[in-house]
């Protein structure tokens, strides 16, 4: 069996436009497909055996003499497709663009989105996050563009703050530490124990770990300091 060409993907494309009415035609000027339904603008559609940044820089170059304009690329099975497929998919509305796969095996086009300006809904509840983030964070200790191992959330600044609270004053009850930390979920945190840095000694009362004892030390926060 001979394996897939980008030419494989243009009957199945051009017989599913030709259902809607449209007259289809190949290789005209730049654009792969061409299709034309009455006095409408003309619908575009570049061909791809798979996802490339070099697709999307084709589309946006069709953008320049029509509006409706389609990426299209070959569908595979498997989970790592449907997920590429999401977040292109994502990338093309973004972008004005429409979307097209086409299961070489039995012809199967599918319409993933259709080209338009981009509008995105602004999650109110994902930004309050954001404020609430940098809010309560401490100074700006993380470096721009850094990888998300090893950031200095608020969270962390917190659990930081407990920790320094215990390697001092030694196991305490959690409302103790919450009063002399002002971290108010004080308790909560150290149950969860996200760090591996607390212990439960007994009921409502907390130590530290190695862990967490070498977390304080490695922050420069040791007593004295």
């Amino acid at each position: 069996m001979s394996p897939p060409r980008e030419t494989d993907l243009y009957p199945p494309i051009k017989a599913h436009l030709e259902d809607q009415g449209y007259v289809v035609k190949s290789e005209v000027g730049a654009a792969d497909v061409m299709a034309v339904r009455g006095a409408e603008p003309p619908v575009l559609i570049e061909l791809k055996l798979g996802f490339s940044l070099a697709l999307f820089h084709q589309g946006l170059d069709r953008l320049k003499v029509a509006d409706d304009v389609y990426l299209a690329v070959a569908r595979q099975p498997g989970k790592r497709f449907a997920k590429a497929l999401r977040s292109n998919t994502a990338m093309a509305r973004r972008l004005g663009l429409g979307l097209i796969t086409v299961r070489l095996s039995d012809g199967l086009v599918e319409v993933h989105c259709d080209p338009g300006p981009y509008a995105p809904r602004k999650s109110a509840k994902r930004q309050a996050a954001l404020l609430r983030e940098f809010a309560r964070r401490q100074g700006d200790p993380n470096d721009g563009g850094q990888t998300r191992a090893g950031l200095v959330t608020a969270y962390r600044q917190d659990a930081l703050k407990l920790a320094v609270y215990l390697f001092e004053a030694g196991a305490s009850k959690g409302a103790d530490v919450a009063r002399e930390t002002g971290v108010t979920r004080a308790t909560t945190m150290m149950r969860d124990n996200h760090y591996g840095w607390f212990e439960k000694v007994e009921k409502g009362i907390y130590g530290l770990t190695p862990t967490g004892a070498e977390a304080v030390g490695v922050s420069g926060r040791v007593l004295g300091a």
